[in-house]
């Protein structure tokens, strides 16, 4: 279990990166692998292709309309690449439509971009399932799958792009890396399982929801850094490392995403406001707030299916510093993640040195983010 001794309740966070005063520094972490970032956007698109056109076009679906976003998870993969002291190299030939590369022949980078094609694989295929749970209307902006082409197709699209992502993954011949990707794919169930099944108690435990965090959000990225390094043929320290970045920079996203819920509006975050506690779900915000009001616990525990009740925790939340504490736990976890940047064996090398400011960066920018 993620214990308390990772997240601490203490008030006084400091959030260090690795930081300069030149220009330079002011990078845009995606423009540095943007040309990649390209091929593998073509390549997933290939990649999806169907022997059936109905579920060419459901698995191709949000790939097509960009809700996927600006490839966060692809672009921390192919940075960790370069930042494990690994060249970009040339990348390779894209196949033709419907081939899945045997990628064992394939130079070390092309096969860490492989790991980041499995991983925005995977990822996808959660949100399609993921809506169909939540019984969702919309993502990022635009109708959801389930929404637009029915549950079947939605689950059958999220089924086929988990099976393209078994036939990649088992291409690179190496079963560390399959044993650890598919660990994370039983931690998105196991996550998911948990949010629709806890206990009254459950509900309102702060391990719990850290445990159920780190299976739904931070364990995909984790693991697949540590995929990335695996691959380099690192050492079990480096390995660790990378994981411990995935890990902190995915808890600290999704504890910003649950502040945002409270926060932020639904044209910014592409989905309704105030949609978890109105479906009953209790994150980091309301469980900080119970610990400064606990008669709102009261509330939570009455299930949250009176709007009244929703409301009142609202009010309850207003009046707590549950949302900055959120954001301070948030802030641990992005120092975390710096720190296991910075402990990285030295390196000269300009490239190298550039992705690891870039990786530091991004976790200034998910503490940032408004959407």
């Amino acid at each position: 279990m993620i214990g308390r001794h990772l997240y601490g309740y203490g008030r006084e966070i400091h959030h260090s990166a690795i930081s300069t005063s030149t220009v330079e520094d002011q990078l845009d972490p995606f423009s540095l692998v943007a040309d990649e970032l390209s091929i593998l956007a073509d390549r997933l698109r290939d990649i999806v292709i169907a022997e059936v056109p109905k579920l060419t076009s459901a698995a191709e679906y949000f790939f097509e309309f960009g809700v996927e976003g600006k490839r966060f998870r692809p672009t921390i993969l192919l940075l960790m690449a370069t930042a494990l002291h690994v060249p970009v190299s040339v990348p390779a030939p894209v196949p033709p439509p419907n081939v899945v590369m045997d990628t064992f022949g394939m130079d070390l980078r092309a096969r860490q971009r492989c790991i980041a094609e499995i991983t925005e694989m995977i990822h996808v295929a959660s949100l399609l399932h993921d809506d169909v749970l939540d019984d969702a209307d919309t993502r990022r902006g635009i109708g959801s799958l389930n929404s637009v082409m029915g549950n079947k197709l939605a689950v059958l699209a999220g089924d086929f792009l988990l099976s393209r992502a078994c036939v990649a993954l088992a291409s690179l011949k190496n079963t560390e890396v399959v044993s650890l990707m598919a660990k994370a794919v039983q931690h998105l169930v196991t996550g998911e399982t948990m949010q629709m099944t806890t206990t009254s108690e459950e509900r309102c435990s702060m391990e719990y929801y850290m445990q159920k965090t780190y299976f739904k959000t931070a364990s995909l990225i984790s693991n697949s850094c540590k995929a990335i390094a695996l691959l380099a043929g690192q050492t079990t320290e480096v390995a660790t490392l990378a994981y411990d970045y995935g890990k902190n920079l995915g808890l600290a996203y999704q504890l910003i995403d649950d502040v945002l819920d409270f926060t932020g509006t639904a044209a910014s975050l592409g989905k309704g406001s105030l949609s978890d506690i109105r479906h009953g779900i209790i994150t980091a915000p309301i469980l900080f707030a119970m610990e400064q009001i606990p008669r709102l616990r009261d509330v939570v525990e009455r299930g949250l299916s009176d709007p009244e009740d929703v409301d009142l925790a609202l009010e309850y939340l207003g009046r707590s510093h549950g949302i900055q504490r959120a954001k301070d736990l948030a802030a641990k976890h992005a120092t975390l993640a710096s720190e296991a940047i910075n402990s990285l064996p030295h390196s000269d090398d300009e490239d190298v040195q550039r992705s690891r400011r870039a990786l530091v960066d991004l976790t200034r920018r998910v503490l940032t983010r408004t959407k």
